[in-house]
């Protein structure tokens, strides 16, 4: 491809007249440029000879927060197997060294971050485990929007997409809204859905004639509620923190989060679910943070300077499309990322799904070009395994919450539940068990890993070391806390 871009505000222009595309030249067009689709061309732009990117939203000229990321405000955690299938979306593109040198933070999971679960507090072990990285949802939606563009030439327009051109055997191309309401068609030989959890896909395939698909809710009420503040001095090595929700203790899940972000800041993110919900005032949301089973959250935010109000978000919910199930699937279309499911975002995974659905997507295109007959039903179908994975861990969670709407537990969810607890009870004294939890919480590996011999013979014998009782503090990081701690006395 020639006429590479150099950066995401170069390529904001208008949408091109269909009349202009060359002859013969293959195009994609990808609507939505979030995560999941800015990704997505990354990997179609090998196989074809022009990406268009299309988003409805002006987009920022810098890692500022937009109005299309409902959930951009709050903590949001690369997990490092997301983090590895980008850098195969985008190979030699250095993304993780330019996260890394926007601000972002490398966080082990196994000896960098302080995390009581409902089975207890978990052991700093080490031997650090899986990484994953720590930023604002913003410095990481831009840095990834200026790699893509900077690496494949992508073209990135504010557009608003409409429906699809095609019939119910191919899509060939994408009709796109102009500001006075005219609409025009915009070619292509590839099209991918990333618009994310606001799609009309539903209304889109059945304008085409393809009807049925089934769609599944399950909504525990989360509400977010995020402050950002100052790292004070001498804290800027302090762990990430976390005091996660009990799904188990039949009342609202109520979690807190203290995670360090670029520009010297920590975020202070609070969740709870229906009828336990953090409210929006300063010294509510302190003292919430205050009131879960350990305070260590609100104690480190009570010595910190605040530097934004709180923001509350409320879109939730676990969605999901069964589009890989659809009885027909036209040609030259996927959809990816939200688009196809959305996770309660207290489970870190929507981004990595994004991310390797993307791969896959990359993968196929390159072993048979955009036009290979089943391409588009072999990637809907295979990008559904990690959603599977993604979303038997959320639900399986969220249906114990006792408001929760769409799923009650099953004997099934009773089982595994058991077993999961079991697993992570035993993780919290096990440096093995521990690592199997780290493998497929980081989507390194799926779930068959929490099942294999080594470890069903760990949760057999259970912990080898005793429950801690409080967090595993250094010297230095417990006197930090004290001299933070306003609330003592």
């Amino acid at each position: 491809m020639s006429g590479r871009a150099s950066g995401a505000r170069a390529v904001l222009r208008a949408v091109p007249d269909a009349a202009s595309r060359p002859g013969g030249a293959r195009r994609a067009v990808v609507v939505g440029a979030g995560l999941a689709g800015l990704l997505s061309a990354a990997a179609l732009a090998p196989a074809v000879d022009e990406v268009i990117v299309l988003d409805r939203d002006e987009l920022p000229a810098g890692p500022e927060h937009r109005k299309g990321l409902p959930q951009g405000r709050h903590a949001h955690l690369l997990m490092a197997g997301g983090l590895a299938a980008m850098e195969r979306v985008l190979p030699g593109a250095g993304l993780r060294r330019r996260l890394l040198a926007a601000g972002a933070r490398e966080i082990s999971l196994g000896s960098g971050m302080l995390a009581l679960s409902p089975e207890g507090w978990h052991r700093r072990w080490r031997h650090d485990g899986p990484s994953m990285l720590s930023c604002t949802r913003a410095l990481l939606d831009f840095t990834v929007r200026e790699t893509v563009v900077e690496h494949t030439g992508a073209a990135v327009r504010r557009a608003r997409a409409v429906g699809l051109v095609g019939d119910a055997e191919r899509v060939r191309g994408v009709r796109v809204a102009a500001p006075d309401g005219t609409e025009s068609e915009l070619n292509a030989d590839f099209v991918v859905d990333a618009s994310g959890r606001g799609s009309r896909i539903e209304t889109w395939l059945a304008e085409l004639g393809i009807t049925g698909v089934r769609t599944r809710t399950v909504d525990s009420g989360l509400v977010n509620a995020t402050r950002v503040y100052r790292t004070p001095a001498g804290a800027e090595q302090f762990p990430l923190t976390v005091v996660q929700a009990d799904p188990y203790a039949a009342a609202p899940g109520r979690s807190a989060m203290l995670m360090p972000v670029e520009g010297d800041r920590w975020m202070v993110s609070l969740a709870g679910t229906r009828g336990g919900e953090p409210p929006a005032d300063p010294d509510g949301f302190l003292a919430y943070a205050l009131g879960l089973p350990d305070p260590i959250v609100g104690r480190l935010a009570a010595g910190a300077e605040p530097l934004t109000e709180v923001h509350l978000s409320r879109s939730t919910s676990n969605v999901r499309r069964h589009l890989e199930k659809a009885d027909r699937w036209p040609e030259g279309f996927v959809a990816l990322g939200d688009a196809v499911a959305t996770f309660n975002p207290a489970y870190g995974q929507g981004m990595s799904v994004a991310a390797l659905g993307a791969r896959l997507l990359g993968e196929e295109a390159g072993r048979a070009g955009v036009s290979a007959p089943g391409l588009s039903r072999r990637v809907q179908r295979g990008a559904a395994r990690s959603v599977d994975a993604a979303w038997a861990a959320a639900v399986g969670q969220d249906v114990w919450y006792p408001d929760t709407r769409g799923a009650r537990p099953s004997a099934a969810d009773r089982l595994v539940t058991a077993y999961s607890r079991r697993l992570t009870r035993t993780a919290t004294g096990s440096y093995r068990a521990a690592a199997a939890l780290w493998d497929v919480t980081s989507l390194n590996t799926g779930p068959e890993r929490l099942f294999r011999p080594g470890t069903l013979l760990d949760v057999a014998c259970g912990a080898l070391l005793p429950p801690l009782s409080g967090p595993p503090l250094t010297a230095a990081e417990r006197k930090i806390l004290d001299e933070l701690d306003r609330t003592a006395g």
